[in-house]
């Protein structure tokens, strides 16, 4: 998520300092994709340089200075909202390119890495649907009590899962593909050698003189 949009859309409840502007973020994605303080105020600075967010007064006795959205910076949340996410730009994934570069490079065992990987993806994944399952005994779906942020953080973790399913069996796919392939280079020798052996002209012999 674009740390950007994200303090813009905090910032358009009320004007917050760097601090709670942290502490909200993580607080509403569960901690998924934890901030420092360092990063939220460089990105807040940016955003002031863009006309979109201003201080608010002076520091507190603390030393904080608030922030709050412009007019612009309500626009641009505003169209945030309504524009879809941006997925012609490809993020770089570790493991497709790991595993892009391992079928292109001698000596390495491929289905080692692919079983590895799925090994710890199917833990990564049994560790989720735990803390899912953990989070809906304490806090149950229809509990009136239940708040914003654990709606928001079910739906993050929801995602983590989903995306979890999804590489196990991309990788199911790689194992079955390495599998075709293997099989492919095995059966070409045999067909060359079949060939080989049926063409007439690979046993002819010199005329007698």
């Amino acid at each position: 998520m674009s740390v950007k949009y994200g303090l813009l859309a905090l910032l358009a409840t009320e004007p917050m300092y760097g601090a709670r502007l942290r502490a909200e973020f993580e607080a509403r994605t569960g901690g998924t994709w934890p901030l420092n303080v360092g990063q939220v105020y460089t990105t807040l600075g940016r955003l002031e340089r863009d006309g979109l967010v201003e201080s608010v007064g002076a520091a507190d006795e603390e030393g904080r200075i608030a922030y709050r959205l412009t007019d612009q910076g309500r626009t641009a949340i505003a169209a945030w909202w309504t524009d879809p996410v941006d997925r012609s730009q490809t993020p770089r994934d570790e493991l497709v390119i790991k595993l892009a570069l391992a079928v292109t490079v001698p000596g390495v065992d491929v289905e080692r890495v692919v079983q590895t990987q799925r090994t710890a993806t199917l833990r990564h994944l049994r560790d989720l649907t735990r803390l899912k399952s953990q989070s809906h005994e304490q806090s149950p779906e229809n509990d009136l009590d239940q708040g914003p942020n654990e709606h928001a953080w079910r739906l993050v973790v929801d995602n983590l899962i989903f995306a979890a399913e999804a590489e196990v069996r991309w990788l199911d796919h790689v194992e079955a593909d390495l599998a075709r392939e293997a099989d492919r280079a095995a059966a070409q020798p045999r067909r060359a050698t079949h060939t080989h052996e049926s063409d007439p002209t690979s046993h002819e012999t010199a005329p007698n003189r």
